[in-house]
């Protein structure tokens, strides 16, 4: 089984515990970038997964890919050359005070990438001609520059001649459109590669013009104007505090809509890549075709729950521990 996803990995700079930034005369550091989250959470449940980015040619660099490395992500693809590392600052909310992130990656490696920096048939082939099941992209990939814009449709339209199923989050990020196009402008042409889609009504109305009342109806709306789609999916939060979240999710694939339980996640720990451990675990759970959609949708949310508990952006976890909280178990309780 073999995936690949490609967006910028960034350096995350977070005063310690809850304090705020101008408390602090420490950072601790970590990496994370929303595709790249994907990517450590299947290479830990034993998927073989390449993750395509760029990285500066420096100590920081080097840093990053030892970071995928050490999580088990195949870097062969991974490009090094001029520009910096991407940054971000994150102040970690609790209870009723939100979290607030700062971006600085502005002429970043990444952001240096053109529509022919990756060779995508020879990332979706290998040499023995076996070919990717699936490829994942979001939102920010498109927003950070025209190059790396371009470098994803290529890829995207490679994955489908070539038959390999992709999914996209179009997560929205208003400060990062910066180079002279709109989402709208944008998005559409990329969303029409994909099999399988995150985002809500209010999304869709906002990205596509689709206008309907319900995520069903926008789901359908979207199918209808993407062909290639098969699965709408998002995760519904209900925000009592910055500390205490219940989480559900739902998927519609052309027929009837499917949803989980509402987990309660209380306390929260790190709230930072929740998104991507859900899509990480519905991806997973898609690719086991013995699961049923419930059950692939029931772990990707019970991903995501567990993903709270864990400081940094990615999710450190088994598929057992998993399995574990889809079942209900939440007591927390050590097993002996």
């Amino acid at each position: 089984m073999k995936v690949i996803t490609f967006g910028e990995v960034m350096l995350r700079l977070s005063p310690p515990g809850q304090h705020r930034f101008s408390q602090a005369t420490t950072f601790d550091m970590a990496f994370g970038g929303t595709e790249a989250n994907v990517a450590v959470a299947l290479a830990q449940w034993g998927v073989d997964v390449h993750h395509i980015t760029s990285f500066p040619t420096n100590a920081l660099g080097d840093a990053a890919v030892a970071h995928l490395r050490k999580a088990g992500v195949d870097t062969r693809y991974v490009q090094r050359g001029a520009g910096r590392m991407g940054l971000y600052f994150l102040e970690h909310g609790a209870a009723s005070r939100a979290s607030q992130v700062v971006y600085d990656r502005a002429d970043s490696a990444f952001s240096r990438l053109t529509a022919d920096s990756v060779d995508w048939e020879t990332v979706f082939v290998d040499a023995d001609g076996v070919v990717a099941d699936w490829f994942h992209w979001t939102g920010i990939t498109p927003a950070i520059s025209a190059g790396t814009a371009a470098c994803l449709l290529k890829g995207i339209e490679t994955a489908n001649r070539l038959g390999v199923p992709v999914s996209g989050d179009p997560v929205y990020r208003s400060n990062l459109w910066q180079y002279g196009q709109t989402p709208q402008d944008v998005l559409p042409e990329l969303t029409a590669g994909c099999t399988l889609l995150l985002g809500n009504a209010g999304l869709f109305s906002y990205l596509y013009g689709i206008n309907a009342t319900t995520n069903e109806a926008a789901a359908q709306e979207m199918m209808t104007r993407f062909p290639r789609l098969r699965y709408v999916t998002d995760t519904v939060r209900e925000s009592v505090s910055a500390s205490h979240n219940r989480l559900s999710a739902w998927l519609y694939d052309g027929v009837e809509t499917v949803s989980t339980p509402l987990f309660d996640v209380q306390p929260i720990i790190d709230r930072i890549g929740t998104g991507d451990a859900f899509m990480a675990g519905l991806i997973y759970g898609l690719l086991h075709g013995e699961q049923s959609l419930t059950e692939a949708l029931t772990f990707g949310v019970a991903a995501s729950v567990l993903k709270h508990t864990i400081p940094g952006d990615v999710l450190l976890a088994t598929p057992s521990e998993i399995d574990d909280i889809a079942a209900g178990n939440l007591s927390g309780k050590i097993k002996r």
